[in-house]
C-alpha cells in the first residue's frame, strides 16, 4: 500500500538531543501534533543567575490548533518540569500515568497554577487509547522515578516507539519489570522507527540491578554508630524504598528534611507507590531529642537534588542538618561530568572534618539503561530508522555505534540537533528542513528576558569585577563641577592601587574636558568616550576588562 505526501509524518525534538534534560519530542501527521514530554534542565555552571532553562516553543503555539495532547512518560523533571510555562501557551489534554500526573499537580501547585481535572487524563498501560486520528499503546519501564512508561503511536505508515527512560532490570524493587513481552510484540508487528534513550550509551555492559543497593543499606546501618545521613534524588522513590526498610529492620525512625522531598514521598504514599511502616517517620522538631544511633535522615533539595544538602552540609550552611560526632553521611547519587568536581570538592571538605562518607557504585546505580540493554530494546523492537535522543551528541553517537553493530546502517540513524525534522513519506525517512528552536532562560519570574548579553555582562562582573564612574557637569557651563569620583567592586584593591585609580581619575577628566571642549553633550558620547579610555588603560595596567558604568549628572 502507498501514502500520499498528505499522510507525512515530522519528527523533531525541541530539547533533550545534544544536552541532557529539556526532554521535548514532537510527532507531527497531516492533522495531528503530538508532544510527548515537557521538560527543563538545571542551567550550566556559565548560565550565572539562572534558575531554569527550558524549550522555547515558540513554533508550536504557532501551530497550536494542531496539537491534540502532551503525553509524558515519567515524572522526572526533566520531563516534566516544563509544563507550568508550556501550559500557559498552549491549552491541551495531558496525559500520563497516575504518579506521574500526582507530580504534575504538585509542580503546578508550587508554580501556582490551576488546570481543569478533566484536562490530565490517566493513562492505564494495559488500555490503548485513540487521540486524534491515532490509536496508542503503551509498555511500563522501569526507572529511577516508578510508573514510568514508554509510548507506541500507530500510525498508517508504520509504528513509532518512544521509550521513554528504561533499563531491563529483572530482579527490580517495586516488581515492576521493562514489559519485554509488549516491545517484542511491537518488534514483531514492525517498528518504522524508534525514539529511544542515549544516556548511558557510553557505557559498557548491562545496567546493574537497583536490588543490590539494599543489602548494601542494611549493611551500612548494622555497623553505623551514629546518625546516617542520605543525600538523595527525591523522585528515586525505589532508593527511598530500599533505605527505609533497612531503618525499618534495624529500629531507626527516618527524619526527612527538604519541602521537595516531603512533598514527593506524600505523593507516592498516596499513590501506593512507596510502603512505609506505621510510626517511622519523625517529625523534624523531635528529631534532637532522639539519640544517634536510632536516627536516620533522607535529605534533597529545593528542586529534589541531592547536591544542594551534601555542599551544605560541607560548608556548614545547611539549615536543618548540623553534623555531630560519627554522622556517617551517604551520598546516593551520580556523579556526572558536570557535577563531579562540586561532588568531591564536598565529600573532601566533609572527610577532612572528620565526617564519614560513602559514595559511589555501592549506593547508587542509575536507571537508565547501559549498551547492553540498548542492545536488548534494538533487538526486541528490530526499528527501520532509529533516532537517539535524551542525551549530549557523544551519547547519541555512542548509540548510533551499538545500532551499527547490531545491523542498523548508519544512513537509518538519525543524530538530531534541536529543531531537526525528520520526514517519513511512504514509509522512508529522510532529514528535511529544520524548525526554530532553542532556550529559555527563567531567571525569577523572567521567562526568556535574560540572553546571551545578559550572561555575557554577568560572567564580566564575575571575572574582572566593575568600575563605576560618577562625575556632575554644569547644565549651564558644561564644565565638571564634581568628580571624577570612581568605585570599584571586585576589580582592584583599592588600598594598595591609589596610583591605578588616580591616573584612571585623571584619564576620565581629560576625556570630558576635550569632548566640552568641541561642544559635545550627548550623554551617549561622552559615557562611550569614558569607557573606552578607561577600558584601555585598564587593560594594559592589568590585563582585566572589567565592567565600566558612568553615571553623568547635570546640576
Amino acid at each position: 500500500m502507498t501514502h500520499s505526501k498528505q499522510n507525512g509524518i515530522r519528527i523533531y525534538a525541541m530539547g533533550g538531543v545534544g544536552e541532557i534534560g529539556n526532554n521535548l519530542t514532537v510527532i507531527e501527521t497531516s492533522h495531528d501534533i503530538y508532544i510527548i514530554d515537557a521538560g527543563l534542565m538545571h542551567p550550566h555552571e556559565d548560565m550565572l543567575g539562572v534558575d531554569t532553562v527550558i524549550p522555547d516553543i515558540s513554533y508550536l503555539v504557532e501551530k497550536r490548533d494542531k496539537i491534540r495532547a502532551i503525553l509524558l512518560t515519567h515524572g522526572h523533571l526533566a520531563n516534566i518540569g516544563g509544563l507550568p510555562y508550556l501550559l500557559k501557551e498552549l491549552n491541551v489534554p495531558v496525559y500520563g500515568t497516575g504518579l506521574t500526573l500526582s507530580l504534575v499537580q504538585e509542580g503546578l501547585k508550587d508554580a501556582g497554577e490551576s488546570y481543569p481535572k478533566d484536562q490530565f487524563v490517566v493513562i492505564d498501560p494495559d488500555r490503548d487509547v485513540k487521540i486524534g486520528q491515532n490509536r496508542f499503546s503503551f509498555f511500563r519501564t522501569y526507572h529511577s522515578v516508578p510508573d514510568a512508561i514508554g509510548i507506541a503511536i500507530h500510525t498508517p505508515q508504520g509504528n513509532i516507539v518512544h521509550t521513554g527512560d528504561y533499563k531491563f532490570d529483572f530482579t527490580p524493587v517495586g516488581g515492576i519489570r521493562t514489559e519485554v513481552s509488549k516491545i517484542a510484540e511491537l518488534g514483531d508487528e514492525g517498528v518504522l522507527c524508534l525514539l529511544s534513550d542515549s544516556k548511558h550509551a557510553e557505557i559498557p555492559g548491562k545496567a546493574p540491578s537497583d536490588s543490590v543497593i539494599g543489602d548494601q543499606f542494611n549493611h551500612i546501618l548494622y555497623s553505623a554508630s551514629g546518625r546516617v545521613i542520605v543525600a538523595i534524588h527525591a523522585t528515586n522513590l525505589y532508593r527511598i524504598q530500599q533505605f527505609v526498610d533497612a531503618c525499618a529492620f534495624h529500629g531507626r525512625k527516618v527524619v526527612i528534611e527538604g519541602k521537595f522531598l516531603s512533598d514527593m514521598i506524600s505523593v507516592a504514599v498516596g499513590n501506593g507507590i512507596l510502603k512505609v511502616p506505621e510510626g517511622i517517620f519523625l517529625p523534624w522538631e523531635k528529631e534532637l531529642k532522639y539519640p544517634g544511633e536510632k536516627l536516620a535522615v533522607l535529605t534533597s533539595g529545593p528542586d529534589g537534588d541531592p547536591l544542594t544538602p551534601l555542599t551544605g552540609m560541607a560548608n556548614h550552611l545547611h539549615k536543618g542538618i548540623k553534623l555531630r560526632e560519627n554522622d556517617l553521611i551517604i551520598y546516593a547519587a551520580s556523579l556526572t561530568p558536570s557535577n563531579e568536581k562540586t561532588v568531591t570538592n564536598a565529600i573532601d571538605q566533609l572527610m577532612s572534618e572528620g565526617a564519614q562518607v560513602i559514595f559511589g557504585k555501592s549506593v547508587h546505580v542509575s536507571g537508565h539503561g547501559s549498551a547492553e540493554d540498548i542492545k536488548l530494546m534494538l533487538q526486541l523492537t528490530k526499528p527501520k530508522y532509529l533516532i537517539p535522543i535524551n542525551g549530549e551528541f557523544k551519547m547519541m553517537k555512542a548509540h548510533q555505534e551499538i545500532a551499527e553493530s547490531m545491523g542498523i546502517p548508519a544512513s537509518r540513524v538519525f543524530l538530531l540537533d534541536r529543531g531537526d525534522v525528520v520526514e517519513i513519506t511512504n514509509g522512508e525517512a529522510r532529514q528535511s528542513d529544520s524548525v526554530p528552536a532553542g532556550q529559555l532562560l527563567v531567571d525569577g519570574l523572567g521567562v526568556g528576558d535574560v540572553g546571551n548579553i545578559v550572561l555575557r555582562d554577568r560572567r564580566l562582573l564575575s571575572q574582572d569585577g566593575t568600575v563605576i564612574v560618577v562625575v556632575t557637569l554644569g547644565r549651564k557651563t558644561k564644565r565638571i563641577l564634581a568628580g571624577p569620583e570612581i568605585i570599584t567592586r571586585g576589580f582592584v584593591y583599592v588600598r594598595e592601587s591609589e596610583d591605578l585609580l588616580d591616573q584612571a581619575n585623571q584619564i576620565v577628566s581629560e576625556v570630558l574636558s576635550k569632548a566640552l571642549t568641541q561642544h559635545v553633550s550627548e550623554w551617549s558620547s561622552l559615557k562611550s568616550g569614558i569607557r573606552d579610555a578607561l577600558s584601555r588603560y585598564f587593560f594594559d595596567q592589568t590585563k582585566r576588562r572589567p565592567m565600566i558604568l558612568p553615571i553623568i549628572m547635570e546640576f
